[in-house]
């Protein structure tokens, strides 16, 4: 196989959980050297996270293991004590080794510590350099924390998503830590490297989460800057206001309808021996008409349906659980659930890769590192002789693999 698209990447990622860790993740799939750098404590909170449902004890291990592990494919772990000043120092000896520093801490936070863009692009002119934030690196809230859903919030897309007199409905999946933020930084630090290949410098990328995820509303901000009309929840064409593109009850579940185009809203409309419903295609659900429709799905399954679809072809799908997802023909053969092997835990199940390249593809090879597994390794890498590797572990401004499996989790 060809050498893969990242493979002369090296990055130092500094980040914890999930946008910085889901970024690093797509970089190290197509072969990027990624090497978390962890503190001396309990490493990325993701390795000690408590599982957000359930009640078994017994697989809250796996679960946080799993948790990890989903994240941090094909990785290396050091582990570094940036607030001492030998700590500091070894991870200055790093910089100048690697193309990509990516952290999400605070604006700030590394300047403060001696390791921030300035005092990295002074050793090390062609960094690029990888800060992910709630809110950015400037403006009135670079100070304040915050989550996905508070992105989402402030954005506006929260405040669009629901049904007219419902509350705001949260997404499954969190829209702005990986749409706004991880694949948005992954997306910067590509553009960055690129540029580098013409000018010989590397440059701050400033990914905002919020930035991000209210760029997802481009066309809904295109309308109100034409209009100046603020829609409300439930009222965009693609969320909720059109009765042709909205989930419907089967007689076992749900099914989702997407018939946007007229070609298609006939094309169930005749198929279903309805004709007379052609007409009604942009009505609103809670109309007569939406009732009628809301009929024609419930007399039919899922699987019924599926067929439907496959005869008339209306953009017609069943809304699958996750488990039916996962276990689907298409995420078998497009290979969206991979297996490795992992130390101590055996065969491993993750989602693969999600960008198919035809000849360097992303590969999934290499399990989660153990934390701090290759800190003697990097640090050789990098210049520092055994007995300069050995002084920094007997100080405790490095440590190598953690002799503990439990940390108490503090967000």
């Amino acid at each position: 196989m060809s050498e893969r698209a990242l493979g002369d990447v090296r990055v130092l990622d500094l980040t914890r959980l999930l946008p910085g860790g889901f970024c690093s993740l797509l970089l190290a799939d197509f072969g990027a050297d990624v090497v978390k750098v962890e503190d001396t404590g309990g490493g990325d909170y993701v390795r000690w996270a408590p599982p957000y449902y359930g009640s078994d004890a017994e697989q809250a291990l796996g679960t946080r293991s799993a948790l990890y592990l989903a994240l941090n494919r094909g990785k290396r772990s050091i582990r570094i004590d940036l607030k001492s000043d030998a700590g500091r120092d070894a991870f200055l000896r790093l910089a100048p080794h690697y193309d990509v520093v990516l952290e999400s801490f605070r604006p700030g936070v590394l300047d403060r510590l001696g390791v921030g863009y300035e005092a990295l692009r002074q050793i090390n002119p062609r960094i690029v350099y990888c800060a992910i934030t709630g809110y950015g690196q400037t403006g009135p809230n670079t100070q304040r924390a915050g989550h996905d859903t508070n992105y989402l919030g402030l954005g506006g897309l929260l405040g669009l998503t629901g049904l007219p007199d419902g509350p705001p409905i949260q997404s499954a999946g969190q829209i702005a830590d990986l749409g706004g933020g991880a694949m948005m930084a992954a997306f910067g630090v590509l553009a960055a490297l690129h540029e580098r290949q013409r000018s010989g410098e590397g440059q701050l990328v400033d990914v905002s989460m919020t930035d991000g995820a209210l760029s997802w509303l481009a066309l809904v901000a295109a309308r109100y800057f034409c209009e100046g009309v603020v829609p409300g929840r439930g009222d965009l064409e693609l969320a909720g206001r059109i009765l042709c593109y909205y989930p419907y009850e089967a007689s076992d579940g749900w099914v989702s309808c997407g018939a946007l185009e007229p070609k298609f809203w006939r094309a169930f409309c005749e198929g279903a021996g309805r004709p007379e419903l052609i007409e009604k295609q942009f009505e609103r659900p809670g109309s007569d008409a939406w009732r009628e429709v809301a009929d024609v799905f419930r007399a039919r399954s899922r699987e019924e349906w599926r067929a439907f679809n496959d005869r008339h072809d209306c953009c017609i799908e069943p809304i699958l659980d996750l488990g039916q997802a996962l276990d689907s023909e298409l995420v078998r053969e497009r290979e969206m659930v991979v297996e490795l092997e992992q130390p101590l835990l055996g065969t491993v199940r993750q989602l693969g890769v999600p960008v198919k390249l035809s000849r360097t593809p992303g590969v999934v090879e290499r399990p989660g590192p153990a934390l701090g597994e290759h800190t003697e390794e990097v640090l050789r890498e990098a210049g520092l002789d055994a007995d300069q590797v050995a002084a920094l572990l007997r100080s405790g401004a490095v440590a190598g693999p953690s002799a503990s499996q439990t940390v108490e989790f503090r967000a």
